[in-house]
Parts: C-alpha cells; structure tokens; sequence
C-alpha cells in the first residue's frame, strides 16, 4: 500500500522548528512533547521523525533503528514520567490512532502516551 504524507502537517512543521513545542525527551530517530490539550496530568505525543502517515506505514516503512528508538523512547519516558507500574507507576495508555474511523488528525505517525490518574475504560462496553 502507497501512502502519501503531507509535509505541511502540524507534526512536520515542529519538526523543521516551525512551530514550537515543549519537548519531553528527542533522541535521533523521535521527538516527544507534551500535548497543547492534555486529557490526563501525563499527556506527551510521541512521534517519528521520520515521513509516516500512521503506525502500519511505520511498521512496514520504518527501519529497524527508528522503530528500536521510538519504542525505546516511549519506555523511559514510562519510567521517567512515573507511569511504568513495574516501577511504582498507576499505569498508562499508548494510543496512536489511524484514518477516518480512528479519528486520526494529524496525518503524521503519533502516539499518545496518557497517565497520572485511572483512565476510565476505553471504550464503552
């Protein structure tokens, strides 16, 4: 499957330090930020530098170094933002969602890296 990234999203502009952002942790590979609305007292957006629309582009397009530090990254920033339960931390929850029916809004691989409080159930059911 072909996809076609638009760099002119939000995730692309911050990139190239077009738009600021209040950076968590950047490694080679990634960047993470706190979200500008967070939904929960740990909110940080977690992102490839690298051109991907979504997670499935990003595990099939990815290279084993990128795909290493970005799931890397997301677990220090676990520990070091007090979430990890195997290290004292309440839990967390690792969101990326993807096209018109995930609700995704920014065509750039992102997760969301939620905690600091119960969560609630995902989905209603």
């Amino acid at each position: 499957m072909a996809y076609e990234y638009d760099y002119q999203n939000v995730f692309a502009r911050i990139l190239r330090g077009e738009i600021p952002n209040a950076t968590v942790m950047e490694t080679e590979h990634t960047l993470a930020f706190r979200d500008i609305r967070p939904q929960a007292p740990v909110h940080v957006l977690v992102i490839p530098k690298g051109a991907y629309v979504n997670f499935d582009h990003f595990g099939a397009e990815a290279s084993e170094a990128e795909i290493t530090d970005f799931t890397r990254v997301v677990a220090r920033l676990c520990r070091e933002l007090d979430v990890a339960p195997g290290d004292g931390g309440g839990g967390y929850r690792l969101i990326t969602n993807s096209g018109v029916d995930g609700v995704q809004e920014v065509p750039h691989m992102h997760a969301h890296l939620l905690g600091g409080r119960g969560l609630g159930r995902m989905l209603p059911g």
